[in-house]
């Protein structure tokens, strides 16, 4: 692999979603030669990419690393989560684990909903700050409405490596959805289950009292 799919791979790490323009200026070469290098690691599938609307004027294409473009960087910290879980498994029992997960997940939720006050918005308004969220975290999402009901279709997920072998971690965005959405939401696909993606359904946005 030449020095400069390596920047381009590791700026895609640090960033998750660039432009082809983002990624030129990143590793101080031109567009051309940088999606020159984009198309062989479409090719050789370590990633991916997505048209993306970004204000007025056509959607933008942005690049992202696949499960096997994440795979190529040492997984130090990937070894240690599972350690991690496995020790806490081995001492809690599972609804204990569960319980622990919802907690941190809620306490997320909380912190983003505090900080953008977000009692006040409506049912899109919350969609998409929902969607924006996810992004930061490091999923891949497609939001649609299908009459009164919304699928949150997550493509990718950061947890997706650590879930494998500890599917609690599922707990986390299905909390942190039902939190800032203010209603339950059901998974009606998971990758881990051999689904292509992750999707959480709702029918209504129930929206939260002050």
């Amino acid at each position: 692999m030449s020095s400069t799919r390596e920047q381009v791979l590791t700026n895609l790490l640090n960033r998750k979603r660039c432009t082809i323009n983002e990624l030129a200026e990143a590793v101080n070469i031109n567009p051309i030669s940088v999606r020159h290098h984009i198309t062989r690691l479409e090719a050789d599938g370590l990633v991916a990419s997505e048209e993306e609307r970004h204000g007025v004027g056509r959607p933008r294409r942005i690049y992202f690393l696949t499960n096997s473009g994440i795979e190529t960087f040492p997984n130090r910290y990937f070894n240690l989560s599972n350690r991690l879980l496995e020790q806490l498994k081995e001492d809690l029992p599972t609804k204990m684990v569960n319980k622990l997960f919802t907690k941190i997940a809620g306490s997320m939720a909380e912190d983003f909903a505090r900080e953008l006050n977000i009692n006040n918005l409506s049912s899109e308004e919350r969609i998409n700050i929902l969607e924006h969220l996810l992004t930061e975290e490091g999923f891949t999402v497609e939001i649609e409405r299908q009459g009164d009901k919304f699928l949150i279709n997550e493509t990718s997920c950061p947890y997706y490596h650590v879930g494998k072998d500890h599917p609690e971690v599922c707990i986390l965005d299905e909390t942190l959805i039902t939190t800032l959405l203010g209603t339950p939401v059901e998974q009606t696909q998971c990758v881990l289950d051999g689904d292509s993606h992750c999707t959480y359904e709702t029918s209504s946005i129930i929206e939260i009292q002050n």
